[in-house]
């Protein structure tokens, strides 16, 4: 694969973590303030009263949510590290070049 591509997934990759931090993450805010300030946790559904929650389950979900947009983050940074890093102008063969110089096989054929 090009690593221009990689830079293009690197920079898609990024955003769509960043777009699932935002999205998803605000559920997240609440139960991270009741386990800071309180030593219960509740969960406040709009047509029910307050319901008593795991202080628990609650911190190890948002714990998996915020492992997985890492992961995306990682994966995107890697993927643009390999693409900046990449020789891909570097590794192009001169019978593959085109443009002025590049191809003088084809116009040694043509010319004999």
């Amino acid at each position: 694969m090009s690593d221009i591509r990689f830079i293009m997934i690197g920079v898609v990759v990024i955003t769509v973590g960043f777009i699932i931090l935002g999205v998803y993450g605000t559920q997240f805010t609440e139960i991270t303030i009741q386990t800071n300030e309180f030593k219960d946790c509740f969960e406040y559904p709009e047509d029910m009263p307050p319901i008593r929650i795991s202080c628990d389950e609650k911190i190890q979900s948002k714990n998996m949510f915020f492992a997985l947009v890492i992961g995306f983050l990682v994966a995107g940074g890697l993927s643009l590290l390999k693409g900046i890093i990449g020789k891909w102008d570097q590794d192009v063969k001169p019978e593959e070049m085109l443009g002025p110089g590049g191809d003088k096989k084809d116009n040694d054929s043509t010319k004999s």
